[in-house]
């Protein structure tokens, strides 16, 4: 089983949360990451967050990242949006 968790934080503050699960053995642990990243931006109402290297570095090292102000196009109303791996298979 894939399991990740998103999180919108403001202020130290967590605002919204969710988990995606993803039990298809066809797709890659990359496909599932941008599947999931996929469903929490729909359900945040966000729109997708460009990968910085140092967000690279940073999930393949601890299976997580933040995405903040440069990662998005818009202005957005929130500090950041971390995403994490809290199991897979």
């Amino acid at each position: 089983m894939f399991r990740l968790w998103g999180k919108l934080f403001y202020n130290n503050h967590m605002l919204a949360d969710s988990t995606i699960v993803n039990d298809d053995p066809n797709m890659t642990r990359t496909k599932k990451v941008f599947a999931a990243i996929d469903t929490l931006c729909h359900d945040f109402d966000l729109s997708q967050p460009i990968w910085l290297e140092s967000n690279i570095q940073e999930f393949k090292r601890h299976s997580r990242t933040r995405f903040r102000q440069d990662n998005f196009m818009e202005q957005i109303d929130f500090d950041y949006f971390e995403i994490q791996i809290i199991e897979e298979d």
